[in-house]
């Protein structure tokens, strides 16, 4: 049900944007979605869902053997990935520049995604991937002669540091921001990119992101492990006829 309710949040996302009706826009993309995201858990979820919840309710081998083995397939490539990320760490850090740098220049263009760059933004006090000079690649940021945006030479209002008697968030706060000297930057707005904040936190919290890891993993043990034990009492069981 969980997995179900996840599909139907991005597909209402997708349809409130207009991507089921024009399926081809999705490749037009300029940025991530992050209604993939969703789509994604949401698909997994449910097929896993219904693999190790119909299999058990009608003793059926194939689709607890289905579950246990896609359980296992997913337990192995987060494994993987956890040591390629540890590994290639250098390589990770320029490809989440590129990604980060990549979305910035797609910040207008869907409304999800914006969304979810203030978020980072705000939650890791930060502007940019390497810094508030990154958003010179969007279109409307940029400062060159040629660009007659308001928002010249700027920044998202997320990158702006916060007034605590501030009630009201102001949007323009980040307007003309970096038309400033960089010691005058610093009291307007965060000047810290986002890789470098990111990896500070995974430092700070290093802890209770692998406690989470290690959780999730004997969770996924676990469910493989009792699929198994319920495949060879149904074995044993039919042998027995």
């Amino acid at each position: 049900f969980l997995g179900i309710a996840f599909l139907g949040i991005g597909l209402w996302a997708w349809n409130e944007k207009g991507v089921l009706s024009n399926i081809s826009s999705i490749t037009d993309l300029g940025g991530f979605d992050p209604v993939w995201i969703f789509l994604v858990v949401g698909g997994v979820m449910f097929v896993l869902g219904f693999a190790g919840c119909i299999g058990a309710l009608r003793e059926n081998t194939f689709l607890l053997k289905f579950f246990s083995v896609f359980l296992g397939i997913i337990f192995f490539l987060e494994l993987t990935a956890g040591v390629l990320a540890f590994v290639f760490k250098d390589w990770i850090k320029d490809q989440l520049y590129f990604f980060i740098n990549n979305n910035i220049r797609a910040y207008r263009d869907d409304i999800d995604l914006q969304n979810l760059i203030d978020f980072t933004q705000e939650y890791w006090q930060c502007c940019g991937a390497f810094g508030a000079d990154d958003w010179n690649l969007n279109i409307y940021f940029n400062c060159t002669d040629s660009n007659a945006s308001r928002e010249r030479c700027g920044v998202p209002f997320s990158c702006c540091t916060k007034d605590p008697a501030e009630d009201v968030i102001n949007t323009q706060c980040g307007y003309d921001a970096r038309q400033k000297p960089e010691v005058d930057q610093q009291i307007v707005i965060y000047t810290k990119g986002c890789v470098p904040q990111f990896e500070k936190w995974l430092q700070d919290n290093l802890t209770i992101v692998a406690g989470i890891f290690i959780g999730i993993a004997l969770l996924q043990i676990f469910g493989i492990c009792l699929a198994q034990n319920l495949v060879s009492d149904i074995e044993a069981v039919r042998a027995s006829w």
